[in-house]
């Protein structure tokens, strides 16, 4: 977990032939220098092995064959896949930032109950990412991959239906608490099957989250401004109830908006469950001691990518063997101790709050855990307080300088098309040995905080967009590294909690940011920005603070 980073030269476990002329060697060279066979009294023994855990060195052997396998079909579905998961993410959390102003006009509550549905929203987020990152390690990464998109689908698409700001609020929540899981689990599925030397796409998966905010932007432009009441209606619930008012059928825009994404979710959740048949992770079975079923699946997608596999069981076995001769068997701790595998409900359940502890197993993993969760609160507290408020701040700034609607909404596509951008370089500077994924997550997030506090000081249209396309390019770079390098920082037994964990505690903070923030609009729209920057200037300072360790190590 924190040794030296893996390089795309890392010597597959067992070949049996010659590659382009060059000499490999044979499986039993191979299991002999490994797992370490007796012969005459002397014993080879795997510099790369020694000093690991059972569970881990098990871990190795997977990492060996899958970096043998290379990046085949299977993969590059799970990546896709993963993908839309991230996609459908951000998408929403846009949909609902886009949507909040014709919400308003329709509905007509006031500005200090404008947070409110991000608030709803996070806190079914909150709700999720917890529930889901736990569940992840206890059942598996199977169920959870295609339950969330399922939640999301279907709770969105009866979104449209309530006229009353309650009734949009509760569903709101419920949709949160499907998206919540999916960047935890799907970062944690996308790690688990990919070769060492293709770890760069962990942070490329975050492109599919600016792809989802431009959709989302696109979507609004062609819905809203033509299916939305003119902007000097009143809502018809105001007292007294104006004449002429904006009612139900004049603002559908933003009803087609939801519809529509509603829709997205549930082809996501299509693609998962009935066109691709996703196995569970192989280092997820092998914590659980389930090593035939973890041989399977790794046959399963050497047959999918049209391989061999080269692991057996007799190799695990071979290892197990090894580590019972030289007694220590008690070296796996709460990792992979076979007294954790008991029947009965009771001792299952206190085997798995026992994992809990590997979070706080020695200083430096206590020291990485808490500034994990601290930079995920005040990333969280600063992208959704963004995210919620600057299309609004956005319209109210526009309006000053006598913007259109319609111009105001095609700003959004311009605003987010750089994010696609700031993704591909945080997947370059990801493989950088001298700038790599802490010197990456330290400028972007010190630049994305700038550009919110910069964005209070002007006001122009050009200076609107740009300073708002700044912002969301260094979010974008950031988040993709942040959210790429969480799993490779702990292993497979506990990576889905703890990466549901961090994004926990991030969405937590994210329940909160919006009531203050919505309370500091009443005021001005420039206490919002410094608001959101300065929770981000916070992520800069922990970043720095991270254990170096923790960057790029083998993932186990």
């Amino acid at each position: 977990m924190f040794s030296d980073e893996a390089s795309s030269s890392s010597t597959p476990l067992l070949l049996s032939s010659s590659v382009s002329g060059n000499t490999i060697m044979d499986d039993r060279t191979m299991d002999d220098k490994a797992i370490g066979m007796a012969d005459g009294g002397s014993r080879a023994v795997d510099p790369e092995l020694e000093g690991l855990t059972l569970y881990e060195k098990k871990a190795m052997l997977v990492n060996r064959e899958l970096d043998a396998m290379g990046m085949g079909k299977y993969q590059w579905y799970i990546f896709f896949l993963c993908g839309c998961g991230y996609l459908i993410d951000l998408m929403w959390a846009q949909v609902f930032g886009l949507v909040t102003s014709p919400l308003q006009q329709e509905i007509g509550f006031p500005d200090v109950q404008l947070g409110n549905i991000s608030t709803c929203f996070s806190a079914g987020l909150t709700a999720g990412a917890g529930f889901w990152g736990i569940l992840v390690d206890i059942v598996g990464r199977q169920w959870a991959f295609n339950l969330t998109v399922l939640i999301s689908s279907v709770f969105g698409l009866c979104l449209a239906a309530p006229s009353t700001y309650t009734g949009i609020l509760v569903l709101t929540a419920f949709i949160g608490f499907g998206v919540g899981g999916n960047i935890p689990i799907d970062t944690t599925i996308t790690l688990e099957f990919l070769p060492q030397n293709r770890r760069f796409l962990l942070a490329a998966l975050s492109i599919f989250q600016p792809i989802g905010v431009v959709i989302a932007s696109g979507l609004a432009y062609g819905y809203i401004p033509s299916h939305s009441c003119p902007t000097d209606l009143k809502s018809c619930n105001a007292s007294p109830k104006p004449t002429p008012c904006c009612t139900k059928a004049e603002n559908f825009g933003w009803r087609y908006l939801i519809l529509t994404t509603g829709a997205i979710t549930l082809g996501v959740f299509f693609l998962r469950f009935v066109i691709f048949r996703f196995q569970e992770s192989p280092k997820f079975l092998l914590s659980k001691g389930k090593d035939e079923k973890a041989i399977e699946v790794l046959q399963y997608i050497a047959r999918f990518n049209g391989r061999e596999n080269h692991i057996t069981l007799e190799d695990f076995n071979r290892l197990s063997d090894e580590d019972s001769s030289v007694g220590s068997s008690g070296s796996e701790g709460p990792m992979l101790n076979p007294k954790r595998f008991k029947k009965g409900f009771v001792p299952k359940i206190t085997s798995e709050l026992n994992r809990f502890k590997i979070l706080f197993s020695s200083v430096t993993m206590t020291r990485l855990t808490i500034l994990v969760w601290v930079t995920y609160a005040f990333d969280y507290w600063g992208f959704t307080i963004a995210g919620s408020f600057l299309p609004t701040i956005l319209k109210r700034k526009n309006e000053a300088i006598n913007v259109g609607i319609r111009d105001t909404y095609l700003s959004y596509i311009y605003i987010y098309l750089p994010g696609i951008v700031g993704v591909l370089l945080g997947a370059l500077c990801y493989q950088i040995p001298r700038v790599g994924r802490q010197i990456t997550m330290i400028v972007s997030s010190a630049l994305m905080g700038a550009s919110l506090f910069l964005f209070a000081a002007v006001n122009t249209q050009k200076s609107n967009i740009g300073l708002n396309a700044m912002e969301y390019f260094f979010q974008s770079t950031f988040n993709a590294v942040l959210y790429g390098w969480t799993p490779e920082a702990f292993p497979a037994p506990i990576r889905g909690t703890a990466s549901g964990l961090a994004s926990f505690w991030g969405r937590l903070f994210s329940i909160v940011s919006p009531l203050i923030a919505a309370h500091l609009l009443v005021k001005g729209t420039n206490d919002v920005l410094y608001l959101a920057g300065g929770g981000v200037f916070v992520c800069t300072v922990t970043l720095a603070l991270l254990p170096r360790k923790a960057m790029g190590g083998q993932s186990f």
